[in-house]
């Protein structure tokens, strides 16, 4: 079984981590824009203390991707590149 990437669980995270203060507050009967303003701060607040690892994580992630030593070739890459140069040269 293949483990979720790290990218995924960070965003869940950050979801819920406002969500369900956002539930609360509604529930509650507090105004709406005062429950997104207040459940936002609480999940950015949240996520920066709690949150740290997988953020380190999913940054080294992305980094890694950004910085490849070689480029992500697919198997038809050439046939494509092959196709469209000799639709290039039959105009």
């Amino acid at each position: 079984m293949k483990s979720v990437p790290v990218w995924i669980w960070y965003t869940a995270l950050r979801v819920l981590l406002f969500a369900v203060p956002l539930a609360v507050l509604l529930i509650a009967g507090v105004d709406v824009w005062v429950s997104a303003a207040l459940a936002a701060l609480f999940g950015l607040s949240a996520s920066l203390i709690f949150l740290r690892r997988a953020r380190n994580a999913m940054s080294s992630d992305l980094y890694a991707a950004r910085h490849r030593e070689k480029p992500l070739v697919n198997e038809d890459d050439e046939a494509e590149d092959a196709a469209i140069e000799r639709g290039a040269d039959e105009r």
